[in-house]
């Protein structure tokens, strides 16, 4: 029977870390985005992301977006550098031409730095990419 269930395959959506400018604190900051390089929007977002490592884990947070625009991406939330410590996931559930996605994004324990830094693809910017 579970042979028979079309789980279908995640393509061309990212969650990355990316470096920012803070104005307000004059620092910089890593913020967690999605990035839609689709051709059709996502719709019905829901994000769930949670840090963790073998002693502690953080309080899970969620997000919810009605719409995510083709090309298109949206901030997730800021990452607080002791977040950034531990591993982080990204569970993301989406609709796409009425098909129902799922997959769990990993944004390994310190890995968020600037020697990891690619070029994201619709942000114009450098981030690090969650696998």
């Amino acid at each position: 029977m579970r042979k028979d269930i079309d789980i279908p395959k995640v393509k061309n959506v990212y969650v990355a870390a990316v470096q920012e400018f803070n104005k307000d604190f004059n620092v910089t900051d890593w913020n967690a985005y999605i990035i839609n390089d689709n051709a059709e929007p996502l719709e019905t977002v829901i994000i769930v992301s949670q840090g963790y490592d073998s002693e502690k884990m953080t309080a899970p947070m969620r997000k919810t977006i009605a719409q995510l625009p083709a090309k298109g991406y949206a901030k997730i939330e800021f990452l607080e550098e002791n977040v950034l410590k531990v591993n982080n996931f990204f569970t993301i559930t989406y609709f796409l031409n009425g098909k129902l996605y799922d997959k769990r994004f990993e944004l390994p324990a310190n890995s968020a730095i600037e020697d990891n830094e690619v070029a994201l693809p619709v942000m114009s910017k450098k981030g690090v990419l969650a696998r």
